[in-house]
């Protein structure tokens, strides 16, 4: 496992200058990388940062409050998380739910987020919309807390609630990091509790909470205002000026002292998680604040614990007691406290005592060892691609221009960050484990499967986790959201309430695509540009699961997984070695329809990381040893899958939608018999049957030419033959034409995974993309329907959302939820009655809105690689024209209504669905037996049929 350091990793490293500093240093004469960016303080205090990028019409904004967790109450905790959803309600001058719907009808994307330290505001929009996020943003920040009501903040309470059952309650060791921090921390410590707080507590949450948060922490002056993109400078500073320099400063922005901690001795504590199939051990010990001088050697040393195949926690752990698969250990080091943490999710019933001894064991081996300089030197090889990787998107930029400026007083402060972790020596990263590591106490979890307490680490003392009963019929009794506009409004120079225009429209100019093909059949597409000096590119060999022998399944989940452990000249060591002295990225997975090999380099690495891959491609090794420990690997992850809602519940539909007698029926990583059963012949058998340059295509962009990439590709025609390959057709089943209700039982679950669907068209069937233009106002984002009345009217979940899934056979139309499972019922109605009249209440405006939307969201498609690398991907596996983004754009403005209203009809009708239900048997099931909600069967996770006792 790869630890990401620090706050430089937040979203990855990024480094950079400030246009500001002297000339030498904005050129970098020190040969450092840098991106340029201004600064400037308005006279409120609020920190704007402003960096131009003319590559894309797009802006990122960002802003980022110094408030986090880490400044609530006992008593009160999850209310930074709970303020940040209610800015997204309304504000002065505002509607309710503005946010959700305006930046999707703008061809935008946005979202928030809160951690222990602080909170994040974004939005990534299409230029023409910036000054109207700007007046959106500046008013919640000044003119927003004369619309919170009672009943407005009461209405939000579920949606909070739903995530955290979402998150943390229905799933396997949710609740872990609860229980280490109540007991690595004094119960007065910000650290003590999670971010997303207590249910009890946020039920407890006041209309004068919610002033007195607002007024301390949600000032001008404690907050960080980033924009990034194709904007221009002077023109922006005074937009910023205008909306944001009259909000009066407020509250403190003192930041909070160090709170560092020392455990008198160790805690050892256990649970039996209800949603566990495995058992999970977890040491942390307490380490240091963000920014101290021991933090980066901390980091390192997280990775040469566990990261490759000579980290002491692999060898001991996965190769030599084979007590799990991947064995973790990371430094986290945030605002006010630290920790370092070894993580072991072990197989199938074993017993934790033994993966205690095990760690230390480990322990023991690097104490002896000490640290490899081919480990160290490998870790800081991937800097400059991580760097590069991080300023890939705007976005990227402006998250780490904010948490620079806020947490270590500037974005220059990066290039320290960077030297300091290259500056890591082998002495310091030993003098740090024997520091905070060696010999001091620590807590420890074990998270067991529920009826089995003696797999424990014997002497724990079982971890009080107060559970959420589930009441039947009950329900929340939610607050409707009173339409009046009647409340005092804030003092402003010019009339708030008045929406700026959009900008001039944003020119959309595609990318220039070329395409060769090879002697051998291989298909070759390719993106050139020289905006940053990367490359990504991949390999697509057609098949994947889909040529699964149906005895055998699992075979081709896990020959990715082999061919990535050496190849016939280097051992998996070796190979590992090799990727990582390029600072390069190479991974190979399956999925339905692939087999996919996808690597990222520097440029000037792009040849070195190319015959790499073509080694791990044309000359795998086979090794026995690898091949037993990703055996025991997959089925390691399969009895997780088996017990995760979300899993079964797309186990389960995949089966009764495609028949059980399709292979497209049954999960592409199998089930524990047919991994036990098959054997290194299968894979070699496999792979000289389905690996072939005829069914694959080679995709590339970035900083490379056609000439060049053509030619560093024509070894291919003679080191890969050609040979027939027979793919056949999926079998599916036919449409129902009545509604298929399935309910698979989670004893005590908190939630119910509903998900509900139909088989539609191919993805190059002509109806697809007019689809998935009739489905975007149903349930495509935030401002879709089902989001808009499952979420907001009546909050019975954290999210809802319906898609169609693209696939060179029928793919599903699909609508899914959590839901609270006191509502399961309430909300499968909803669900029928939002699809159910969707097409009878669609309008020209629903059109007018789906068109703008689609047509700008074009804008954001081009920005990166990744996004690159997709089209190409998409056209080869589709067969679509070079120009099918401009031909869906001409369907798409020549849809008419009626063209909406017929496919809703014809594919989204409720007596063709198909509905699948994951929940609480004994509380449920038996509220699901009304007129109009089918015959409810009670399967397993196989869809076979359970007896309804």
């Amino acid at each position: 496992m790869k630890k990401i350091y620090s706050i430089i990793f937040f979203i990855s490293l990024v480094l950079l200058q400030s246009c500001d500093t002297s000339e030498e240093n904005k050129n970098s004469a020190d040969g450092e990388l840098s991106i340029d960016y201004e600064k400037v303080t308005l006279s409120n205090g609020l920190d704007v940062i402003l960096h131009e990028d003319h590559s894309d019409p797009i802006v990122a904004t960002a802003i980022l409050i110094h408030a986090g967790s880490n400044r609530e109450k006992p008593g009160r905790t999850g209310f930074a998380h709970f303020f940040e959803h209610m800015l997204f309600q309304r504000s002065e001058n505002l509607p309710q739910g503005a946010f959700f719907k305006n930046i999707n009808e703008w061809g935008g994307t946005f979202n928030g987020g809160t951690w222990t330290d602080g909170t994040v505001y974004y939005e990534v929009v299409p230029k023409d919309a910036l000054e109207k996020v700007l007046w959106m943003e500046s008013d919640r920040m000044g003119y927003f807390i004369n619309s919170v009501t009672k009943a407005s903040l009461e209405g939000e309470k579920p949606v909070v609630q739903n995530e955290k059952r979402q998150r943390y309650d229905n799933v396997a060791y949710g609740n872990t990091r609860a229980v280490i921090n109540k007991a690595l921390y004094p119960a007065s410590h910000p650290y003590n509790w999670l971010t997303i707080g207590e249910l009890e507590d946020l039920q407890n949450a006041t209309l004068d909470d919610v002033k007195e948060f607002y007024e301390q922490y949600y000032g001008p002056n404690n907050a960080t205002l980033v924009l990034t993109g194709d904007f221009n400078t002077e023109e922006i500073k005074k937009l910023i000026e205008k909306y944001f320099g009259e909000i009066p400063s407020r509250g403190v922005d003192q930041p909070l002292k160090p709170q560092p901690i020392k455990l008198d001795s160790t805690i050892q504590l256990y649970f039996e998680d209800n949603f566990a199939s495995l058992p999970e051990l977890t040491i942390t010990w307490p380490t240091v604040e963000q920014y101290h001088k021991d933090q980066w050697a901390l980091d390192v040393l997280g990775d040469i614990l566990s990261d490759g195949k000579r980290a002491p926690l692999y060898k001991v752990l996965v190769e030599e007691k084979e007590l799990a698969p991947n064995p973790a250990a990371y430094n986290s080091s945030n605002e006010l406290a630290g920790t370092f943490t070894i993580k072991v999710r072990a197989n199938e019933d074993v017993n934790l005592d033994s993966a205690k001894a095990a760690v230390f064991e480990a322990l023991a081996m690097f104490e002896k060892e000490g640290v490899n300089q081919k480990d160290l030197d490998r870790i800081k090889a991937g800097l400059e691609t991580d760097f590069y990787n991080g300023i890939s998107s705007i976005l990227g930029k402006a998250f780490q221009l904010a948490t620079y400026n806020e947490y270590a007083g500037s974005p220059d402060y990066v290039k320290t960050d960077i030297h300091n972790i290259k500056a890591v020596t082998k002495e310091e990263v030993m003098d740090v484990y024997n520091k905070y590591i060696k010999g001091q106490n620590y807590v420890l979890t074990s998270f067991v499967p529920s009826g089995k307490p003696n797999l424990a680490v014997g002497k724990s003392t079982i971890a009080e986790i107060e559970e959420e009963a589930i009441i039947p019929n009950e329900q929340s009794a939610l607050v409707e959201q009173e339409p009046s506009e009647d409340y005092p409004r804030t003092e402003s120079s010019f009339d708030r309430t008045q929406e700026p225009p959009l900008g001039d429209a944003p020119l959309l100019t595609p990318p220039s695509i070329w395409t060769s093909e090879l002697s051998n059949g291989m298909g070759v597409y390719g993106i050139e540009t020289s905006e940053l000096p990367l490359v990504n590119f991949s390999i697509k060999i057609s098949g994947g699961h889909k040529v699964d022998n149906p005895d055998k399944v699992g075979v081709a989940y896990m020959i990715t997984d082999l061919m990535m452990e050496g190849t016939k000249t280097k051992t998996p060591e070796e190979l590992e070695d090799a990727i990582g002295q390029l600072g390069a990225n190479i991974r190979m997975y399956t999925s339905d329809e692939f087999i996919t090999i996808t690597a990222n380099c520097l440029s000037r690495n792009y040849l070195a990381t190319l015959e790499l891959v073509k080694e791990i491609l044309l000359e795998p090794r086979w090794d026995a040893k690898e091949f037993d420990r990703i055996k025991k690997a997959t089925i390691n992850s399969i009895q997780q899958r088996d017990v995760n809602p979300n899993a079964l519940a797309n186990m389960v539909l995949n089966a009764k939608l495609y028949g059980k007698e399709s292979i497209l029926g049954t999960p592409s990583s199998g089930d524990v018999n047919s991994i036990e059963s098959i054997t290194m012949e299968d894979m070699k058998s496999f792979y000289n049957q389905y690996f072939s340059p005829s069914i694959a295509n080679f995709h590339i962009a970035g900083n490379v030419s056609a000439d060049d990439v053509k030619a560093s590709i024509a070894s291919f025609e003679e080191k890969w033959a050609a040979k027939e390959v027979n793919i056949p057709e999926p079998a599916t089943l036919p449409v129902p034409d009545e509604p298929q209700v399935y309910f698979v039982d989670i004893p005590k679950a908190k939630q119910s995974v509903i998900v509900i669907a139909r088989l539609t068209v191919a993805g190059d069937d002509p109806d697809f993309y007019p689809l998935t233009v009739a489905n975007y106002r149903l349930g495509a984002g935030s401002g879709g329907r089902l989001f808009q009345v499952l979420r907001e009217d009546k909050g019975y979940t954290y999210g809802a959302y319906s898609y169609l899934e693209m696939s060179t056979y029928p793919g599903p139309f699909v609508a899914s939820s959590s839901v609270k499972s006191n509502v399961t019922l309430e909300s499968l109605e909803t669900f029928k009655d939002v699809i159910g009249n969707y097409g009878k209440t669609y309008t020209e405006d629903d059109l007018n809105k789906t068109k703008n939307a689609l047509i700008k969201q074009n804008t954001r498609k081009f920005e990166t690689l990744n996004s690159l690398l997709g089209i190409l991907e998409t056209l080869s596996s589709y067969d679509l024209p070079l120009d099918y983004i401009e031909e869906e754009q001409k369907t798409l403005q020549n849809m008419t209504m009626e063209d909406v209203q017929g496919l809703v009809r014809k594919y989204m009708d409720l007596k063709n669905m198909t509905y699948v239900i994951v929940g609480d048997k004994e509380t449920q099931y038996d509220r699901l037996k009304v007129e109009g909600m089918g015959s409810p069967k009670l399967v397993n996770k196989n869809g076979d049929s359970e007896p309804a006792m």
